[in-house]
């Protein structure tokens, strides 16, 4: 049953002359008083969701955007300052890319903030995605498979770091602690100051492909999984829950189907869905822009990734469009009743499903940001909140 509504926000500006016939990824480039402009808009949404009664508010770590996308490059240290202005809601770290951090670092500003806050920052971790980013700060990114097997290493010391008063760690990467003599003694054991004070972590992490090896490893250290909503496509998010089940009954573990999971969506209210496709259109399409070129898109070739990079061309060709998007039910548009329709059906498909992320797409302006969730605060929670509410009387 569907009970915690979050949404995620990557930290994108207000942009103007969205979608194909707009203005070229790699041509856009903003002054550093528009790119600050994001953590007012954060702001503005943690607390109104924390208002409405949402479960969590989640930000993105990325690095080095000046086209305005992804500008919130210390998800703890704003996690830090929104605990601060709100009451209940949560903050998530949707994700810390762990190849750009050493572990301990990120052990020891997790624990502070849990701390700081009573408890109300969300874990998780990423691999990453631009290779302008991990590169960057020294590690592979290109080289998937080194990627991957230094992500796990970092994961590993993560979780030691966490569980255990004192520990010490020896691979590929990392040797901990530093065999050097300290205070007349040889250093064989290390202490993570502070631990965090809620145990075991939360810790929640993105599914893209969706391999064994992946979900095995994520089991394993009792991570749960985000599941966005283009993997809607083609029944490929249906096969990542089932191999997800598979994964935890390797270790022992029977879930029901959804469970330990979130469904990741975009989603745009309206009066009905062909003005939502009207006003939302543009904005899918700026989000395809962006993360089709990343990769992140698998079903574009490599002919219509050059493509979206004319805006003369884009607008004619056969691209991804949003109609696609919704009718394969990765986007949620149209009116309240729709989405909650929706909704539902994926409860009675998924009954181990609790969470549901709902967010905007790159380029949508604060005003409408905050319209959107405010409508969807108002008309779509309360189905499900109700429900909740009604749960224990039910079970006597």
């Amino acid at each position: 049953m569907i009970t915690k509504f979050d949404s995620l926000f990557a930290g994108h500006i207000d942009m103007e002359n969205a979608g194909y016939g707009g203005t070229a990824v790699n041509d856009r480039r903003f002054p550093n008083e528009d790119l600050a402009t994001v953590f007012d808009k954060a702001e503005g949404m943690a607390k109104l969701m924390d208002r409405l009664g949402y479960n969590a508010f989640w930000m993105a770590e990325h690095h080095f955007q000046h086209e305005g996308y992804e500008c919130i490059p210390n998800v703890l240290m704003a996690a830090l300052h929104l605990a601060h202005l709100t009451r209940n809601i949560k903050i998530g770290c949707g994700f810390n890319i762990t190849p750009m951090w050493h572990p301990l670092r990120l052990v020891e500003d997790y624990a502070t903030a849990d701390i700081l806050t009573g408890g109300r920052v969300i874990f998780g971790v990423g691999r990453g995605y631009h290779t302008r980013e991990v590169e960057t700060f020294g590690s592979p990114l290109l080289d998937q498979p080194a990627n991957r097997v230094l992500f796990e290493e970092q994961v590993d010391l993560i979780f030691k770091a966490f569980n255990n008063e004192s520990f010490s760690h020896e691979g590929k990467h990392y040797t901990i602690p530093a065999r050097v003599p300290y205070r007349g003694y040889d250093l064989k054991e290390l202490t993570v100051v502070p631990r965090p004070l809620r145990l075991p972590v939360e810790c929640w992490q993105p599914i893209q492909g969706g391999t064994a090896r992946a979900m095995d490893f994520m089991a394993k250290h009792g991570i749960r999984g985000l599941i966005g909503g283009g993997s809607a496509e083609g029944g490929a998010m249906h096969r990542v829950v089932l191999g997800w089940q598979e994964a935890h009954a390797r270790i022992g573990k029977q879930l029901e189907m959804g469970e330990r999971l979130c469904f990741g969506f975009h989603f745009y209210l309206a009066k009905n869905r062909e003005q939502g496709i009207r006003e939302a259109g543009k904005y899918y399409e700026e989000n395809m822009k962006m993360f089709g070129e990343l990769r992140l898109v698998r079903a574009l070739s490599d002919e219509q990734i050059e493509i979206m990079r004319d805006p003369k061309r884009a607008p004619y060709a056969k691209l991804p469009r949003i109609e696609d998007a919704i009718a394969n039910g990765g986007v949620l548009c149209g009116s309240p009743e729709q989405v909650i329709e929706h909704l539902k059906s994926l409860e009675r498909r998924y009954p181990g499903l609790d969470h549901v992320s709902v967010s905007l797409s790159v380029g949508v302006p604060k005003s409408v940001c905050l319209e959107q969730l405010e409508w969807f605060g108002k008309e779509v929670l309360p189905e499900f909140q109700k429900a909740k509410v009604a749960e224990p009387a039910f079970a006597n």
